[in-house]
């Protein structure tokens, strides 16, 4: 099943094939002799005269001589309220206000338009509207995606990174470098670990990656390749996956060196601190820890460890601790086996050992308030191995401990939280920290240290005072399996100042018994180990609890039994991608093709995973690189006109599309690439040529040359994408909600499915609660469920990357404007707005069509939409013009 699935998977890498049924075969795939693989030279910018528009700048002189050369002209300028829509639409995703058009339509300066575009550009909606072709194009959605459709719940903080870096305008060689790569690029600025979320953006296979690991790993890969090689080279890498490039010199060799980039990352949550300065202190802390476990004498020896040592032994060191033992009302095992009390106060598990356990004790309120609670294991003769657990070499595994407070008639415990646990062993990887993460997979050990006592502390986030007639419950939950349960155990409770309580164990007590100027180094070790680990996890306790973002990593929080590994995975090359079938170890890389750059990454160390990644990611900004300069200038372009220089733009292969224009694509690539790479400087350019200014007016001879308009001739007509009617109806009706950032709202009701993925149903949704009128990029996407209403605006499909989205028009998606919820609870709260405006009937439908279409009504609009109010009331008004074409098209 595992080998069939991969080669079922690899086989869509030959659908490129479909597209060259009746195109003949390139002569020589392996040639390099192709335009999308030669440097690009800034070509002269051509003279152009006689035109009816002015050259504004080399865009217009490229492509006017162009239509020159075709016999064509340029359309004339579109009048100033089509310039502003269009552009506010463009760069903004929203439609302009009223206010915000009249003041374009009253300056009347030379520079009124640039003056537009450059407030745009710095508004936060740009980020926003322009993450969202993003995510298209990497495919980012809120959850797993395939058989099981889990939600990813820190998925979002890639989301919030692209917007904000967007709106920052970084650098794009560095936009690429933070997704690659941040954690090597720039270590110090911590909050940029969110855009590594990049590379975990696609769906994630659940049951292969735990019923096939060898399979779902290849797979996962070609994931990240495809993505990678797609966006930013626009490079079909992965047809390469069972045979070399049918049609381009892109080997096997190539595709797998490219998986063994990402031969060390998996996807999981990763945590991190935004704020670097918090980042700084945990570093320090976490540093001190390492040293105290590896007992690094250089650092414990040196004058900061020996500080912290005499402040602890001066002050903090625990003598005196009084412990109570309280006689429990009750003791229970959930197994049902026996606990038999001794006389130390101490229990024994007796009869047959369970494979899991649950361990609850009942017990009076302590007298004074608590602050923390002591568990001892110990041994006993009864005992595998003398314990103190049960498991045949004397192990046990706590997986966690609950301490309650039960209140007298109320059958709900409250839980007390606590702040740390600290024991005087813990097992290589079974930290009694495990015990308190609220991670049952995890659990607190004492392998090789069985048959010997030993204790935990774990101490409360506050003191607590529980009242004469409540009970303290204490949980030991060990359900890690294979009976590693706990054979004997004692439970004291205390008082005392948390300083006092931490245990300690028999060599530091060895040590602490020895006068200060008579103690070896390795007493003074013994001490500072203790002392600084101490200190140290106090500090990170008390540090503000690390965000979290869903990205691919080295290392990651464990989902199930996904964990993280110790080193990269070997990478073979795969014969006709059969995983059976292993050939020679793939060595990180990237594509032959590029003359100018060295295909396979030198120098990398086996275990080095971040160097690969940092190699690619300088492989793809380097100046020389030729794909990734046309590409992103290319996709651009795109999102401006409704289609690219070059019309497939994550395919500049032989089987993709021509460019239209080549000089004019060569000149933005070297232009952006040589000028700071700003991506707002880029969109200024374009959206301030003659070329982008044009009107959308049709011209039957020029249509019959050019039925497209690919070179131009005019500007084109669109529809609204999804998002932008969305978030229209939700400006116009004065709904919308501007906050930024966060979790994304869930618009739809969720209930349990059959199997993992649940059902959600979206119409039965409130259109007025909190964060329903948030703009579209922050909705939370399902990638199987996806909302039927935007699906009939041609959302596209999550599981897969969409650079260019369609266009459908089909009497589902007419309905659908006309009948949806959504559409109707906004045509009455436009209706609300409107009689807010104005108590005259005939102010309020010039009111609406000012807010709706940026424009007055006509005298004949003006009657008949009068009369609809008086007949139908506003909201019907504010329905019509929702579905009107002038409120969907933008010319």
């Amino acid at each position: 099943m595992a080998r069939s699935l991969f080669l079922a998977f690899a086989a869509v890498g030959s659908l490129a094939v479909l597209r060259a049924a009746d195109s003949p075969l390139p002569s020589d795939p392996t040639s390099r002799d192709h335009w999308a693989y030669k440097r690009p030279v800034r070509p002269p910018v051509p003279r152009v005269e006689g035109t009816a528009l002015p050259v504004r700048n080399p865009i217009d002189a490229f492509v006017f001589a162009k239509l020159k050369e075709k016999g064509l002209a340029p359309a004339p300028e579109a009048d100033k309220r089509a310039l502003i829509r269009r552009a506010t639409f463009d760069l903004t995703g929203l439609p302009p206000t009223p206010e915000e058009v009249d003041a374009f339509l009253k300056d009347t300066s030379a520079t009124a338009f640039e003056a537009v575009v450059d407030r745009l550009l710095a508004s936060p909606r740009y980020g926003e509207r322009w993450a969202r072709h993003w995510l298209d194009a990497v495919h980012f959605a809120d959850t797993h995606g395939t058989e099981h459709d889990l939600v990813c719940d820190n998925a979002w903080r890639y989301r919030d990174y692209v917007i904000e870096r967007l709106n920052a305008d970084v650098p794009y060689d560095r936009f690429i470098k933070e997704q690659l790569a941040a954690d090597v690029f720039y270590p110090a600025d911590t909050r940029l670990t969110a855009a590594l979320g990049f590379l975990a953006a696609g769906p994630w296979d659940q049951s292969t990656a735990f019923t096939a690991p060898k399979t779902f790993d290849y797979l996962d890969r070609d994931d990240m390749v495809t993505q990678v090689m797609s966006t930013f080279a626009s490079a079909s890498v992965h047809c390469a996956r069972c045979h070399d490039h049918k049609f381009d010199p892109i080997s096997q060799d190539d595709y797998y060196a490219l998986q063994a980039v990402f031969a060390g990352v998996g996807r999981g949550d990763v945590p991190y601190d935004a704020d670097p300065t918090v980042a700084q202190a945990r570093r320090k802390w976490q540093k001190l820890v390492a040293a105290a476990d590896a007992r690094d004498a250089g650092t414990l020896l040196g004058a900061e460890a020996r500080a912290i040592a005499a402040a602890w032994e001066k002050t903090a060191f625990p003598t005196g601790t009084t412990w109570d033992v309280p006689k429990p009302v009750a003791v229970a095992a959930a197994s049902g086996g026996p606990l038999r009390q001794l006389p130390d106060g101490s229990y024994l598990a007796a009869g047959p050992a369970a494979l899991v356990d649950t361990y609850t004790l009942t017990l009076p309120p302590p007298v004074r308030p608590l602050t923390a609670l002591r568990l001892e294991v110990l041994p006993d003769d009864s005992l595998p191995s003398h314990g103190p657990g049960r498991a045949e070499n004397g192990n046990l595994h706590l997986s966690e401990i609950e301490v309650q407070v039960v209140a007298p008639g109320s059958g709900t415990p409250r839980k007390l939280r606590v702040r740390r646990a600290a024991a005087d062993f813990d097992q290589e990887g079974w930290t009694v920290a495990h015990a308190i993460d609220g991670n049952e997979h995890t659990a607190w050990g004492i392998h090789p240290h069985e048959g010997e006592p030993h204790e935990a502390v774990f101490e409360l986030t506050e003191a607590a005072v529980i009242p004469p007639t409540s009970q303290l419950i204490v949980v030991l939950k060990q359900v890690h399996g294979r009976g590693h349960v706990i054979g004997r155990f004692r439970v004291a409770v205390t008082g005392d100042s948390a300083a006092r309580v931490a245990p300690l164990s028999a060599t530091i007590r060895e040590a602490l018994a020895i006068p200060a100027e008579k103690r070896t180094d390795a007493h003074r070790l013994t001490l500072a180990a203790h002392a600084v680990r101490e200190r140290a996890t106090a500090e990170l306790a008390a540090l503000p609890a690390p965000a979290k973002v869903y990205a691919a990593a080295a290392v990651f929080e464990p989902f199930q039994q996904y964990r993280p590994w110790a080193t990269p995975k070997v990478v073979n090359v795969l014969k006709r991608g059969d995983i059976a079938k292993p050939g020679a170890v793939a060595l990180p890389g990237a594509m032959e093709a590029v003359e100018d750059l060295s295909a396979r990454f030198a120098g990398i160390g086996a275990n080095d995973e971040a160097a690969r990644r940092a190699a690619l990611a300088g492989w793809l900004a380097d100046p020389k690189n030729p794909l990734t300069w046309r590409s992103v200038v290319n996709r651009v372009w795109h999102h401006h006109f409704g289609r690219g220089i070059v019309d497939t733009p994550n395919d500049f292969g032989r089987m993709g599309g021509t460019p239209t224009h080549p000089e004019l694509l060569d000149w933005l690539a070297v232009e952006f690439r040589d000028t700071g790479m700003s991506l707002k400087k880029l969109h200024r350019l374009i959206v301030t040529s003659s070329t982008y200014r044009q009107a959308a007016r049709p011209d039957e001879r020029a249509a019959k040359e050019d039925a497209d308009a690919r070179l131009l001739w005019r500007s084109p007509r669109r529809r609204l994408d999804a998002e932008s009617y969305r978030d229209a109806v939700l400006a116009v009706s004065g709904r919308l909600d501007l906050t930024t950032g966060g979790p994304g709202v869930r618009q739809f009701a969720l209930s349990k499915g059959n199997f993992l993925t649940p059902r959600l149903n979206y119409a039965v949704f409130d259109w007025d609660a909190p964060g329903a009128n948030r703009r579209s990029i922050y909705r939370f996407v399902y990638r199987t469920l996806p909302d039927p209403f935007l699906s009939s605006l041609d959302f596209p499909d999550a599981s897969q990357l969409a650079p260019v989205r369609g266009a459908s028009a089909s009497p589902v998606q007419a309905l659908a404007l006309f009948n949806n919820p959504f559409v109707l609870r906004h045509s009455e709260h436009f209706a609300t707005r409107l009689a807010g405006l104005s108590a005259d009937p005939r102010e309020q439908v010039r009111h609406a069509f000012r807010l709706a279409l940026q424009r007055t009504p006509t005298p004949t609009e003006q009657d008949a939409f009068t009369a609809h109010a008086g007949k139908h009331g506003l909201a019907a008004v504010a329905r019509v013009l929702f579905n009107s074409n002038e409120f969907l098209f933008v010319e």
